[in-house]
């Protein structure tokens, strides 16, 4: 493991911006945000409450009936200089994620410029959507269908990709004419603060509220927050729907996953184990779709175990600020304590540890590439979401079993499928899930439209599915003179 940088950077106390300008938080209370790979205090975050949630709101309050004046084109012109913004700062914005979360730089980097493509295709979609249609009829009537924005939207991001969630849900709130708070998770708000400062938008049109569910609760509950778009745990996404319901407010809400992956017989064990390996180790485990149930046909899964093992011990850990590390470290030492507790839980019912499985010592919240074999589905590492970078491996007889385990859970964010086989692979759509790849972990680009299943959430989003969530329609209909 690489040793951390001795250099100490001056401890931030974080503020709000609400108006566009920078607010100390009525709540008066701190916590502290920790570098995960040495243990050195970077910020004091501000731990929210209400009222700086009713400032922000009467903030975007106030700003969104201008904003919605303003012509399509010109929020969008507007929101493409964003774009640009974000692209020039991405070192930048890859080194503050860093040291509040451990994602490895370059990583890092690599995300947040593929956030900025998402945005600006986003932005593609905006310029074709029908926000004015009128439609003629044959009796000399027409209808004319307005799309209007919500009003005010909260936006509540996750902490494993602080600045690539915040461009995809704001994008297009933003361009349908609507204003924004945001409240990034109290995990890693220092990217998210930063970028915030960076944008050139009118007062008050995004505003930043810090904060835990101090300031998530009443930010959900709003009765002046016509949509809130959440992005965490199932946990507080059911609070964050139950709010929202009794608001009679819209919530669009992508929650966690425990992602199946089956490998078919007759696929090439090595390359594909590399691609699992990569897809359930990647940032650390820490993405919402990683691979965290592997189901491999017997006849190719002692190559594949093999192949996997070697695979693993690739993933060296160190501090992310070095250009040599994969592996970064877990976001806390709470994260790390559950990756532990569910390894633990595995070996005790029965799992045998093939690589990694044991904490490393010294500072940070280091955790290795982890495989684990002899695993079954009463097991944690098995049935709750992970977050780590853990893979659990159980060898199936078929493919009609290994398709039926990866259908029995209660999460349905995304699936991934490796096979040769033309049936096999159009049988994988069978899967409940936002979205199933085949042959190609994260595959797919403009024009995906999904909507999660189970437990894993609720509204679809995508294309213009998106703009329909950001928009209210009406019709005006004018019968013939």
């Amino acid at each position: 493991m690489t040793t951390p940088p001795v250099a100490t950077l001056p401890v931030a106390t974080l503020q709000n911006y609400i108006g566009g300008r920078r607010e100390d938080s009525a709540a008066g209370a701190f916590g502290d945000l920790v570098d995960p790979a040495s243990g050195e205090l970077v910020a004091r975050r501000p731990v929210g409450c209400a009222e700086d949630v009713d400032r922000a709101v009467a903030a975007a309050t106030a700003a969104q009936p201008g904003w919605a004046a303003v012509s399509s084109d010109e929020r969008i012109g507007r929101l493409e200089r964003v774009a640009d913004t974000v692209a020039t700062h991405a070192g930048e914005l890859a080194e503050l994620q860093c040291r509040e979360m451990g994602k490895p730089v370059g990583l890092g980097r690599t995300f947040i410029e593929n956030g900025v493509a998402m945005l600006r295709g986003a932005l593609a979609d905006a310029r074709s959507y029908p926000f004015d249609t009128v439609t003629a009829h044959d009796d000399g009537s027409s209808s004319r269908v307005l799309r209007h924005p919500l009003g005010v939207t909260a936006v509540i991001t996750p902490w494993n990709f602080p600045v690539l969630t915040v461009l995809i849900a704001i994008g297009p709130l933003l361009a349908a004419g609507n204003t924004v708070v945001l409240k990034p998770s109290e995990r890693s708000p220092l990217s998210t603060g930063r970028l915030v400062e960076l944008l050139d938008l009118p007062a008050g049109v995004l505003n930043l509220v810090h904060g835990d569910r101090r300031a998530g609760a009443p930010l959900s509950s709003h009765p002046d927050v016509g949509l809130v778009r959440f992005t965490g745990s199932v946990a507080a996404g059911r609070e964050v729907g139950a709010s929202t319901g009794r608001g009679l407010h819209r919530a669009l809400l992508e929650l966690g996953g425990k992602d199946p992956v089956v490998v078919d017989a007759g696929v090439d064990p090595v390359a594909t184990a590399h691609a699992v390996a990569f897809g359930a180790f990647m940032n650390s485990g820490q993405i919402c779709t990683s691979m965290e149930r592997i189901y491999v046909h017997r006849d190719v899964a002692e190559e594949f175990v093999s192949a996997l093992c070697a695979a693993a011990a690739g993933y060296t850990t160190g501090d992310g600020r070095d250009e040599q590390t994969v592996l970064g470290p877990l976001v806390d030492r709470r994260q790390r304590e559950l990756v532990e507790q569910q390894v633990a839980d595995a070996v005790a019912r029965g799992a045998t540890i093939r690589a990694g499985g044991t904490t490393p010592s010294g500072p940070g919240c280091f955790y290795p590439a982890t495989v684990l074999t002899d695993v079954d589905d009463a097991m944690l590492v098995m049935t709750e979401e992970t977050f780590g970078p853990v893979a659990p491996v159980q060898v199936v007889e078929s493919w009609e079993d290994g398709l039926a385990r990866a259908s029995r859970s209660a999460f349905g964010l995304a699936a991934t499928v490796y096979t040769h086989d033309p049936a096999h692979a159009a049988e994988a759509a069978s899967i409940p899930a936002a979205v199933t790849w085949v042959n190609q972990w994260q595959g797919g680009g403009a024009g995906m439209v999904c909507e999660p299943a189970r437990d894993s959430g609720m509204g679809a989003t995508g294309g213009h599915a998106t703009y329909d969530a950001a928009t209210r329609p009406s019709t005006v209909y004018v019968a013939a003179s």
